[in-house]
């Protein structure tokens, strides 16, 4: 009989001891030395989800290339046909967006809700939980490739030359978007356990974000002066896809000045006329901005994984 139970004070029972849930908390280059190491599990999870995806599906990967082209074809017949917006060869114009912006969309929808639709997975196997999130990214730029493929296909068919000049800075512009995506990728699918209304926030925050991103439109023509007469332009690229977008737009529709297809013809300005120079170090700076953010990512998710158990 212990000194509790002597003195008359009845022992607690054991089964209703409060739980604690204590998560270990590996320290940022413990996660990254961990991500490294499991190369070989983000491979595969790519090559499941794809596979997952397009399972007893004719077309299989083809619908890749065939959704957005579906959705050029309608982008084209509403900008150059109904409401004509007088930009020639606007299908390029808007493809050379609409790569970046599906490679974002579709990795951010998917991932958000990863985590619980792989609950059984995160419950009883031990590895890093962000790999989930950065698997969907990863099959996203999969599909972004060769969504790519088939611009440059577009481009041969109608004789259109890319910038050369320019074609150098989109691995670095790549590179942000890779980054910024699967920054966002993680937190939002760490939320989306606690708060499983993140998923059906984000896809309406998407649509917003669309049309905060000149891909239907062109910011120098229709949003550029409004924002300069007001002296918020540069709060138009606190969207790092912006950027991206525009710097994608350069390299394959080229031209920054236009001739209208719309009379009384006036001479349009659709794209920024900075050099490659100017763009090149934009680029960087967005990409070291992003690289930040993703270490940042990293280290919320981990504060937020320790209790996902419990939660889903």
């Amino acid at each position: 009989m212990d000194n509790a139970t002597s003195a008359g004070v009845p022992r607690r029972p054991i089964e209703d001891a409060p739980v604690r849930v204590l998560s270990a908390r590996p320290n940022l280059l413990t996660r990254l030395r961990n991500l490294a190491t499991r190369r070989e599990l983000l491979t595969s999870l790519i090559t499941s989800d794809i596979r997952i995806k397009y399972k007893s599906s004719v077309l299989g990967i083809f619908w890749s290339m065939l959704a957005p082209a579906m959705t050029l074809g309608i982008y084209f017949l509403v900008f150059s046909v109904f409401l004509k917006n007088g930009i020639p060869n606007f299908f390029i114009y808007l493809f050379s967006g609409l790569v970046v912006w599906n490679l974002f969309q579709t990795a951010i929808n998917t991932a958000t809700g990863v985590i619980v639709d792989r609950a059984s997975l995160v419950k009883k196997v031990s590895f890093p939980r962000e790999i989930l999130a950065l698997a969907n990214v990863g099959a996203s730029v999969v599909y972004f490739f060769i969504q790519l493929g088939v611009l440059a296909l577009v481009l041969l068919i109608v004789g259109h030359a890319p910038a050369w000049n320019y074609m150098w800075i989109l691995p670095i512009s790549f590179a942000a978007l890779y980054f910024f995506t699967a920054s966002v990728a993680m937190v939002t699918s760490a939320l989306n356990v606690y708060l499983r209304d993140i998923k059906h926030l984000m896809e309406v925050m998407l649509m917003l974000w669309f049309y905060l991103t000149p891909i239907v439109y062109s910011y120098e023509n229709t949003i550029s002066l409004k924002l300069h007469r007001h002296g918020i332009a540069l709060l138009y690229f606190l969207n790092p896809v912006t950027l991206i977008v525009l710097t994608f737009q350069r390299v394959f529709y080229v031209a920054t000045h236009v001739v209208s297809t719309v009379a009384p013809h006036p001479t349009l300005q659709i794209l920024p006329t900075w050099s490659v120079s100017h763009f090149f170090f934009l680029n960087v700076a967005l990409l070291g901005v992003m690289v930040v953010l993703f270490l940042v990512s990293l280290t919320i998710f981990g504060r937020l994984e320790g209790n996902f158990e419990s939660e889903l």
